[in-house]
């Protein structure tokens, strides 16, 4: 493949671009030369437009001003049709696929191959488009069956289907917004040797990422959006990741967050012999037993799938125990549902922020007093104060700087992910809670946002708190745990201070590596 000589053809070019909404200006005389054949990284703390200025290449905005060139030419994008039609392709970072359509349904959708029977009668010809997404999927390495279910899907299969739509229709320009989002460190190496393998067969890309590692690993050139504003282009070879996250945020970032701890005190949460099931029966947690005390921060690892999340929900009363004993301080919270464990002392921090945790059409205050709306000062002779309402959420927008276009009153579905999630965050800190659930807490944040809330996490320790975190992010585990418990397969292999554990040790009991063996 005849890279090099591609190197200094120009894709993809962007002139003063501008994109306003109401109180921000999202992007702001943005201008970028892309080249054919490159993997170019968008960087920038959540919201600083990267993924506004995506969805104006991808035609699902349009620009208050600027222009945007591609090869060589000016184009006005109206759609994701056009882009369609101008090569460009986008996997969003929450996927639009139809759950309970197969993989081949939802790569053909729109562009269907039609056949006529008898020569008369139109149909869709699944059967060549099934062969077809096959030959896409081995070419490019991306494994999936295409007569499988969406809903039957893993993530990163999910996200697969996501990158074939844009392979099935020729797609030259392929953008990745926040594409490791969601998967585990096994998945993130297997999708980035595929975003590899694009560009040397001749595709280029645009990287939205936090993740400065993978950054520089896939990345040839990096770009720095600050508050909607370009700062700086560099080549990757000449920065490294301490630079970029300097640039990113303003200052320069401490990425040693560990702080030792304080003397742990007594009992807060007690796990005993807990069994989840699934729909059809089976363990998805089975006989786990372990305590988290007062100063402590008790992190689970594990690869996705081994239990965690449903051992949090459990502990926070989403979903029934079929067996085991849940208690805080002493009390039994079999009873108790999820508002009674929340009154009893318990703040949960979900996986999924947007289905979980918030309610994306309700504006940003009433969100931020979702546990605590029926009582004072929210709430007199069961009416709502609206004024306690905002009056709060300015304290935590302030406190977690939560960046949003019309303060306490914006919609939660105009935020970006990573400011959804301080907005979570905020709430369930705020509540003076005993014990702390952290599922995922820095999934899709920028890194001085990863840094804060790592810190706030330690805070809460050093306050006496007990901490349960569960994280996918091994380095998270290893940078923030006091006691380590691995989860293989819904039981928990080992349970040890983090001190008498290494990174490589760790990785064995995720993979299920016992030490009889």
């Amino acid at each position: 493949m005849p890279k090099k000589e591609q190197q200094h053809e120009i894709l993809l070019e962007v002139k003063g671009v501008t994109k306003r909404f109401p109180g921000i200006v999202a992007c702001d005389e943005i201008n970028l030369e892309i080249r054919k054949g490159e993997i170019y990284a968008l960087l920038g703390e959540n919201g600083a437009g990267k993924s506004t200025l995506a969805s104006m290449i991808f035609g699902l905005y349009q620009p208050d001003e600027g222009q945007i060139f591609i090869r060589g030419e000016e184009v006005q994008i109206d759609s994701p049709n056009e882009a369609v039609a101008l090569d460009i392709g986008m996997v969003h970072q929450h996927f639009k696929l139809i759950s309970n359509y197969s993989v081949t349904e939802n790569i053909i959708l729109g562009d269907e191959p039609k056949k006529r029977a008898l020569g008369i009668f139109p149909y869709v010809d699944i059967k060549s488009a099934e062969a077809h997404i096959e030959n896409l999927s081995q070419d490019y390495g991306l494994e999936v069956d295409p007569r499988a279910i969406i809903s039957d899907l893993g993530v990163s299969t999910q996200q697969r289907v996501e990158i074939l739509k844009m392979l099935y229709r020729d797609a030259e320009l392929l953008i990745f917004d926040e594409p490791t989002a969601m998967l585990t460190p096994q998945e993130i190496e297997s999708l980035l040797k595929v975003i590899k393998n694009l560009r040397d067969q001749g595709k280029t890309i645009i990287f939205i990422t936090h993740k400065l590692d993978e950054v520089m690993e896939v990345c040839d050139r990096c770009a720095i959006l600050v508050r909607g504003k370009l700062v700086d282009v560099s080549k990757i070879e000449d920065t490294n990741p301490r630079e970029m996250a300097a640039k990113m945020v303003g200052r320069d970032i401490d990425f040693s967050a560990k702080r030792p701890a304080k003397t742990v005190g007594e009992t807060v949460l007690e796990v005993q012999n807990l069994r989840v099931e699934d729909g059809t029966g089976f363990p998805r947690v089975n006989d786990v037993s372990f305590d988290v005390h007062a100063g402590e921060i008790f992190a689970v690892a594990g690869v996705s799938g081994s239990g965690q999340t449903e051992l949090a929900d459990a502990v926070a009363g989403l979903i029934k125990a079929k067996g085991g004993k849940v208690k805080l301080r002493g009390q039994d919270l079999a009873k108790l549902n999820v508002r009674k464990r929340s009154e009893s002392g318990i703040a949960y921090i979900p996986e999924d922020r947007q289905s979980v945790g918030l309610i994306l059409d309700f504006p940003l205050d009433q969100n931020l007093a979702l546990k605590s709306y029926y009582q004072a000062p929210y709430c007199k002779t069961s009416l709502l104060k609206p004024q306690a309402f905002s009056e709060h959420a300015n304290e935590l927008i302030d406190g977690f700087d939560i960046r949003c276009a019309r303060g306490a009153k914006t919609t939660v579905r105009e935020m970006s992910g990573g400011n959804q999630q301080k907005a979570i965050v905020g709430r369930e800190i705020d509540q003076d809670a005993d014990l702390l659930i952290f599922v995922q807490p820095t999934r899709g944040l920028d890194i001085g946002a990863i840094m804060a809330i790592r810190e706030r996490i330690l805070d809460e320790r050093d306050k006496g708190k007990a901490v349960l975190l569960i994280s996918l992010e091994l380095d998270e585990v290893m940078d923030l745990a006091d006691t380590i418990g691995v989860m293989y397969a819904g039981q928990m292999l080992k349970v040890a201070p983090a001190s008498e554990l290494s990174t490589n040790k760790v990785g064995e009991y995720m993979m299920g590596v016992t030490d009889d063996e």
